[in-house]
């Protein structure tokens, strides 16, 4: 927990949003319990998609995240450059 509490405030905003990946997670597998069977494939990814589309509704871009990435760039360049 220490080491979360090292980085700026923008980028503990940044990092806390791994709970939305949680909360899509957690969405998705409702979405498919409360079916319990499906005639195909192809029906389970329509009831997925249809899932995400209401989820998709609900997002909001994180507001600290330029800031975050230009603190990461000054920690770990030659990653970031890699990555992008």
């Amino acid at each position: 927990m220490i080491p979360f509490f090292a980085f700026a405030a923008e980028v503990r905003k940044v990092i806390y949003t791994t709970n939305a990946v949680e909360s899509l997670n957690t969405s998705l597998r409702k979405a498919i319990k409360t079916r319990g069977a499906f005639p195909s494939e192809e029906a389970a990814l329509k009831v997925m998609y249809l899932a995400l589309r209401n989820v998709i509704k609900k997002w909001e871009r994180p507001l600290h995240r330029k800031a975050a990435l230009n603190h990461f760039t000054m920690l770990w360049e030659d990653r970031i450059r890699k990555a992008a």
